[in-house]
């Protein structure tokens, strides 16, 4: 058989089963969803020993490969970020299900009662790259949002995510729910993906999360909605009179903490007229941990040990202890650069004044904006959420944090008494 036509057919064959799994999975009480995230948590904590094995196998190949360190630490699993994840499966059996919320209600002049209602998606397909835990994280927010997922991870993971994918099933059918609610797609090949995101007639989301030319193949290639998780090319914004304090804090923070996490800190603007007094010492602290700047002129005047910054610095995401720097005309200057080079993911601003931090409230295009708080705290459980299924960074269906309201639509429900129009 032409393996291409093969691949098509066990893609669209993985697909319909998940829609008829999500049928059955749509109308369950909560209850019911609840018992099967315990189970994978359970599975997850005793399986361990194996799925650091499974990952270890994983690592030799991308280390072999010449994989970056950040991507590494990406991929990487041991026994305390096992226990991370069955910890964030857990919360999410801990979560509200929005599943049959009512998000309107209200009567008509024609005597009906009309209600709007939280309803599961369906099926979603979620491509992503590099990070193991999103295929427990993704199962347990379909499965709990009362939906069918079909998981497409990268080639650089197979072992970790086949791993974790078998015990979500074995788990899922300990709990009688249909083990064809969570499809892994057993195909690493860039081809896979096309095809999955035409299933137009059983996919109704896909959701891609990984690097700039991931998504742009997703968002090219797809015949169902799409939403997109973009790069994270955030930036911190250093008003004239902020705290020194509260600014080194912040910067270092959002830079070091997690320099490959999508809420990092690739790009700090400082403002000209302040930029003598904060910068010196910002600049000593980032570079006594290891961190690389790359600035403008006027960064480098205040700190001779700034690498001069390409053009194609602004605007990157480095995921890495790489930060460009950038000083600017004050407020007006700092959302031009914004406006010019962000992503649309987190902004954020370092100030003590408080019409300014309105402006920036108020003009700044992106998901998540900060005022005198990290951008690392642009995440779902940090925003009481619980775990996401990544950062999204379009407009439509929703934008930021992909938590389980996010992975529901509505229902209009309609209740008369033998009303005709």
């Amino acid at each position: 058989m032409d393996s291409h036509l093969d691949l098509e057919r066990t893609i669209a064959d993985l697909c319909i089963r998940a829609r008829k799994a999500a049928r059955a999975i749509g109308p369950l009480p909560r209850d019911a969803k609840d018992a099967a995230l315990r189970a994978i948590a359970r599975g997850l904590r005793a399986s361990t020993a194996s799925l650091v094995e499974a990952n270890a196998r994983d690592l030799t190949a991308a280390r072999e490969k010449g994989m970056s360190a950040a991507m590494i630490d990406r991929l990487a699993l041991d026994d305390a970020r096992v226990e991370q994840i069955a910890t964030s499966v857990d919360e999410i059996a801990d979560l509200h299900d929005p599943v049959g919320d009512v998000i309107a209600d209200y009567k008509r002049p024609s005597g009906i009662r009309v209600r709007r209602l939280r309803a599961p998606l369906g099926v979603v397909a979620m491509v992503y790259e590099s990070r193991p835990n999103v295929t427990a994280d993704a199962s347990a927010l379909c499965l709990k949002a009362g939906n069918a997922v079909v998981l497409r991870g990268g080639s650089e993971a197979r072992h970790s995510n086949g791993a974790i994918a078998a015990i979500i099933g074995a788990a899922l059918e300990e709990t009688g729910l249909p083990r064809d609610a969570v499809q892994m797609i057993p195909f690493t090949d860039r081809e896979a993906i096309r095809i999955l995101v035409q299933q137009s007639e059983t996919v109704d989301l896909a959701i891609p999360r990984g690097g700039e030319a991931l998504i742009r193949y997703v968002t090219e290639n797809a015949r169902v909605p799409v939403v997109q998780h973009y790069k994270g090319v955030c930036h911190l914004y250093l008003d004239s009179g902020a705290d020194l304090a509260m600014a080194t804090a912040l910067t270092v923070n959002g830079k070091i903490s997690r320099p490959s996490a999508c809420n990092a800190v690739e790009c700090l603007l400082v403002d000209a007229v302040d930029a003598e007094r904060l910068l010196p010492s910002i600049a000593a602290e980032l570079t006594a941990k290891g961190c690389e700047l790359r600035g403008c002129a006027r960064t480098r005047e205040l700190v001779p040990a700034a690498k001069e910054a390409a053009p194609s610095d602004f605007g990157k995401e480095f995921g890495d202890y790489v930060l460009a720097v950038r000083v600017v005309d004050g407020l007006a200057g700092a959302l031009a650069h914004i406006a010019d080079y962000g992503s649309g993911h987190t902004e954020a601003i370092c100030t003590p004044d408080a019409a300014r931090a309105e402006r920036f409230r108020r003009e700044v295009d992106a998901a998540c904006v900060a005022v005198n708080a990290s951008t690392r705290f642009h995440d779902g459980g940090e925003l009481g959420l619980g775990a996401e299924i990544g950062i999204a960074t379009s407009r439509l269906h929703w934008r930021g944090p992909m938590g389980l309201e996010s992975l529901t639509t509505m229902k209009w429900v309609v209740d008369g008494h033998g009303e005709t129009r």
